[in-house]
């Protein structure tokens, strides 16, 4: 700075100090309740910049989630050709576990059905020992 910018600082800082001296109490009043006006705007329209600067980084890493997660799904099980010889496998599985087909069953085995579940239970505890 050279000195004549130095002598308008001194000289503006003696004004502003003279007109604050010389300033009425309810001029005085205005001017804090408008700048208490203004700094309560100021930080209002600070707090949407903030939620802004919070939301961009969430926002992009749950973008990131999501495609990872897309990404590191499992693919859907493809169903076989028509392979004959695994249609046979995947029926005797079934029938293993799927009681006969009414049509298919001798009448005489579902006369007595309690047997079956004896069987059953008694069945299961010969094969613990």
């Amino acid at each position: 700075m050279n000195s004549s910018d130095k002598q308008f600082e001194q000289r503006a800082r003696a004004l502003y100090q003279e007109a604050t001296q010389r300033i009425d109490p309810v001029t005085a009043g205005r001017l804090r309740a408008a700048r208490r006006t203004a700094l309560e705007a100021a930080s209002a329209h600070a707090s949407p910049h903030h939620r802004a600067r919070v939301l961009v980084p969430a926002g992009a890493l749950a973008a990131i989630a999501l495609a990872a997660l897309m990404i590191w799904q499992p693919l859907p099980h493809s169903q076989p050709e028509h392979n004959p010889q695994a249609a046979v496998a995947s029926e005797q599985q079934d029938s293993e576990y799927l009681p006969p087909e009414a049509d298919k069953t001798d009448p005489g085995l579902v006369q007595n059905l309690d047997f079956y579940s004896w069987l059953a239970a008694n069945d299961s505890s010969q094969t613990k020992r």
